[in-house]
């Protein structure tokens, strides 16, 4: 868990986040005057270790016995009420249906006794505005790249709350494919972290994996069959071999990563760039999305390491600016596990 930072009490509107879509219990306070006061994450990822990858019903009960502790604590040590509250944004979906609905539940039961403003908040669309949690000067129009364990996107934003998919994944994610390939190096749950860890040490030229759909400049991706060439790559190679095959694998990624953020500027001539979602963390791909702007005179913008990965900070500012815009509502008011973009008013 860890605060951030706690302003002054005085507010027009301040918001609680909750965020609970799949492994992370994440709560958050969020203020139209003073920005963000605080947020606690509670992470599940030793739950999972032994099994190597998240199972529904077990996070689903982390989510119900930690949740009701966090909030006690982030209401503590920001010296807040649920009384101060005005508005409650929860994360409706897409994510795991069991641990959606605790965050639900949390958030309908205080809305209900205590007559407050609730409003149900895409993931994604979390993601997409998280890096507008420190960048004041961030507005649409702009492009995202949305790269993570469940999704690769690059999202024409033309406004907030109008969002167009140009490109997206036919098949594997991304960050599952790091994933994915963390295990076929023996590395321990969660592979993706680790597998840009041991690729410091690698060789990222040895081996010349695969850039899917690159022809025509596609702007969709695919990464199975990079990953089935690690496969067979590896059959012939010694554990000595993994730093370059772990180099070699990410190099490929974020070559396709960047290569069709590229074409989809040189389609939509939009010059400012976001990057979000887990994957947004990865060293590598940050320095890439830098040179690439300095390059084509663009403006890139991507949360802090602590952002890219679930959390309620996201979710209450997406809240914000829903409630600030006075946007269109969603089409929901219960949790939808399956909830893209697309079907945003659906």
């Amino acid at each position: 868990m860890c605060i951030l930072r706690i302003n002054i009490k005085e507010s027009t509107m301040l918001i609680l986040g909750i965020e609970s879509s799949c492994d992370e219990t994440g709560l958050a306070l969020y203020s139209d005057e003073h920005g963000l006061i605080a947020h606690l994450v509670n992470s599940q990822i030793d739950l999972f270790t032994e099994y190597g990858g998240v199972i529904p019903e077990i996070a689903a009960r982390d989510h119900s016995t930690k949740i009701i502790g966090i909030l006690s604590k982030l209401l503590k040590q920001t010296n807040y009420t649920l009384e101060d509250i005005s508005l409650i944004a929860y994360t409706a979906g897409p994510g795991l249906i069991g641990s959606l609905m605790i965050g639900e539940t949390v958030a309908k039961t205080i809305s209900n006794v205590l007559d407050i403003e609730l409003m149900p908040i895409n993931h994604l669309e979390g993601h997409i505005l998280a890096p507008g949690l420190e960048d004041d000067g961030l507005e649409p129009p702009y492009l995202c790249l949305l790269v993570s364990g469940g999704h690769t996107q690059i999202i024409k934003c033309d406004n907030y709350g109008e969002y167009e998919i140009i490109g997206e994944t036919i098949d594997d994610a991304c960050g599952e494919a790091f994933d994915k390939v963390g295990k076929l190096l023996n590395l321990e749950y969660p592979g993706g972290p680790k597998v840009s860890k041991l690729a410091e040490k690698g060789d990222n030229k040895r081996f010349s994996f695969p850039r899917a759909m690159m022809k025509d400049k596609n702007l969709n991706f695919s990464f199975s069959g990079l990953k089935t060439a690690v496969l067979y790559a590896l059959e012939d190679l010694s554990t000595e071999d993994h730093a370059d095959v772990a180099a070699s694998f990410q190099e490929a990624v974020i070559d396709a990563l960047t290569t069709k953020l590229t074409w989809a500027v040189e389609k939509t001539k939009i010059k400012k760039l976001v990057c979000s979602g887990g994957v947004a963390s990865n060293k590598i791909l940050r320095e890439r999305l830098k040179q690439m702007a300095v390059n084509n005179n663009l403006k890139v913008s991507y949360p802090r390491m602590e952002f890219c990965t679930d959390n309620a900070a996201m979710i209450a500012y997406a809240g914000y600016i829903r409630k600030k815009f006075q946007l269109q509502e969603y089409a929901t008011n219960f949790a939808r596990p399956r909830w893209p973009l697309g079907e945003l008013y659906d």
